[in-house]
């Protein structure tokens, strides 16, 4: 063996050892990289489903989960929001992940359950703040979402469009 080819075959030997580690990733961790807030797999999922009952998949559209909202809601959260805010909204993560809240309810309990904890005083304040601001920026990510400027339909206002050139009969 030549020196030059195990010189070579060294360096691609240790550079790979060396890119090892970020190939495989934390299976605990979130699948996006976060600054501010520590979300684990679990807790994404959760919040994935979430995401899919506010803006649920149909036979024209394609759902939350789909169009990945519940990975922008994470980043909004990681970036703009207060730190206060943050953690509110990862400990009613960990509590809904903990104790199951709403992985094992059905489709119109999961909307009933939503909507309860947006509607109620007296729920607890970090689930409140955690559907609040999940339901704001699941909605902003839709509506900021390709599909939503390219294939949604929008709906003309009535007279409609100025047509310069339609044809008018005469009476």
């Amino acid at each position: 063996m030549k020196r030059r080819t195990a010189i070579k075959n060294m360096m691609i030997f240790a550079g790979g050892i060396y890119l090892l580690p970020s190939c495989s990733g934390d299976p605990a961790k979130a699948s996006i990289e976060l600054t501010n807030i520590d979300v684990s797999s679990g807790q994404e999922s959760l919040l994935a489903e979430i995401a899919e009952t506010i803006i649920p998949r149909t036979n024209g559209a394609p759902g939350a989960k789909e169009m990945n909202l519940h990975l922008f809601t994470m980043k909004m959260v990681d970036d703009c929001h207060s730190g206060d805010e943050q953690q509110k909204f990862v400990a009613a993560l960990r509590v809904m992940e903990k104790e199951k809240l709403f992985i094992g309810l059905e489709s119109a309990q999961r909307k009933e359950f939503i909507e309860e904890l947006l509607e109620d005083k007296k729920a607890p304040e970090e689930l409140r703040i955690m559907m609040k601001i999940t339901k704001q920026r699941v909605i902003q990510g839709f509506t900021n979402s390709k599909f939503a400027m390219t294939d949604l339909k929008q709906y003309e206002l009535v007279p409609g469009r100025y047509n310069g050139y339609f044809p008018v009969e005469n009476v």
